[in-house]
């Protein structure tokens, strides 16, 4: 995890935190917003344990690529297909 991860979390909990201070201004002590407040402190230690001393890292698995011939496809495949979401209604195919 690198430091910009580390500080975008950092930010997010923060987020969350003045979230959750609007949401008591709200409600007050109802029992969600403490179940949120004890949330959040579990985030935030969470956050400090894991920035002093991470896990190790899960290596990446690399996708097997995907190929996508160069050759012409076969046109009669398309015919009668709809268009969906390209502006326009079924059409004659033109070749």
């Amino acid at each position: 995890m690198t430091r910009s991860d580390i500080a975008e979390l950092r930010y997010a909990v923060g987020q969350l935190r003045r979230s959750i201070g609007s949401i008591r201004s709200h409600y007050g002590d109802a029992s969600m917003v403490r179940r949120l407040e004890n949330d959040l402190e579990r985030l935030t230690i969470d956050t400090d344990e894991l920035e002093q001393s991470p896990p190790p890292e899960v290596p990446r698995r690399l996708q097997d690529p995907i190929y996508v011939p160069d050759s012409k496809s076969d046109e009669a495949a398309w015919m009668g297909a709809q268009d969906e979401g390209l502006g326009f209604h079924s059409r004659p195919r033109t070749t």
